[in-house]
């Protein structure tokens, strides 16, 4: 499984960006897809997942309300997005997309339960 996060930038408080996450290769055999992030001298922590049938989500209580992740209803893209509005300054971070496959273990809000991990992206919210 190969993964290509995309879609960051520099946006001012209160702006919005959308992520994107294209999977390429074994994408049959995608449990759940995640967005995780990490900001300068911190560890990186779990932002939201989705079923690869983009039936199931799961949310940060920090972000809850402000994101929304989704799987692209084509499936044929095999791209996950992350919308995310309402941003804050304490957003900024390297977002990076990871998805699970065989075995699965449930637990998607854990790092370790990721084992295909893309590049990071970087996004930067001004005050």
């Amino acid at each position: 499984v190969q993964l290509q996060a995309s879609g960051g930038g520099s946006v001012q408080a209160g702006g919005s960006l959308r992520l994107s996450c294209a999977a390429s290769g074994r994408t049959d055999i995608i449990g759940h897809v995640g967005w995780f992030r990490q900001a300068p001298g911190k560890e990186r922590e779990f932002v939201a997942s989705v079923s690869w049938n983009g039936v199931s989500t799961g949310y940060a209580e920090s972000v809850k309300g402000r994101f929304t992740i989704s799987r692209d209803n084509a499936k044929t893209k095999n791209t996950v997005y992350l919308q995310m509005n309402s941003l804050e300054p304490e957003d900024t971070a390297v977002y990076y997309c990871a998805a699970d496959t065989p075995p699965y273990t449930g637990r998607f809000y854990f790092i370790d339960e990721y084992n295909y991990w893309g590049q990071g992206t970087l996004v930067t919210v001004s005050s």
